[in-house]
């Protein structure tokens, strides 16, 4: 079972998320858009030698400003997906040359996944569903019933699609593919509240009139 604790910061602000598999002590960071006291105590509070994984949803300037102070701090993996991969050290796709008050410190992922790979941590499978529309590479982190959903699903909304990689369309269909998943998850969203999925397909409008159907 896994235990999640959530970190905001930056400038948004963003939502990092350390979830923890407590039956062996080992954890992942998701999202490190910000370094701060907060996120270091919780590092620290279960041990940075225990955290094995830092799980990017794409690769937005608020969601990997604080990956390589993670990085140093626990000797992690960088976990991305390949759409994404070059956001990490190009300060314009990655939106802090435009946005930020400075430009990202460059970095590379250790692990480049593509849409269904898996990873564990502890004894948490852990799989990675591709859901691009906010940029190409975004993608959700599936693990038991947490859903790590990033800037494409947010409590009764989505994430803006007119970045560099953005693409209406493409969300459209990654939310008719996580509305369509079954069961229900807890979603942690990359900017807000938390939520649930059988909350969003009731009332989140973007996500009920999510379609695939392009051609009708």
């Amino acid at each position: 079972m896994i235990r999640v604790e959530t970190i905001s910061g930056g400038l948004l602000p963003t939502n990092c998320y350390l979830f923890v598999d407590e039956s062996t002590g080992k954890a992942a960071v998701v999202d490190p858009g910000f370094f701060s006291a907060e996120l270091e105590q919780a590092v620290e509070q279960v041990g940075a030698e225990n955290v094995e994984a830092i799980l990017l949803t794409h690769g937005h300037y608020d969601h990997i400003m604080g990956v390589p102070m993670i990085k140093e701090m626990t000797g992690a993996k960088i976990y991305i997906h390949q759409q994404d991969a070059a956001f990490t050290s190009d300060s314009d796709l990655n939106l802090s040359r435009m946005i930020a008050a400075r430009q990202c410190v460059p970095f590379t992922a250790d692990v480049i996944l593509q849409d269904g790979d898996m990873l564990t941590v502890g004894d948490v499978p852990v799989k990675l569903l591709n859901t691009p529309g906010h940029t190409r590479g975004s993608s959700c982190y599936l693990a038991e019933d947490a859903l790590f959903t990033g800037d494409t699903l947010m409590r009764g909304t989505m994430g803006r699609t007119d970045f560099q990689t953005g693409n209406p369309m493409e969300m459209q269909k990654s939310l008719a593919r996580l509305r369509d998943l079954p069961g229900d998850y807890r979603v942690y969203p990359g900017h807000g509240g938390e939520s649930t999925m059988e909350y969003e397909r009731v009332y989140n409008p973007f996500l009920r009139n999510a379609t695939n159907d392009f051609d009708a």
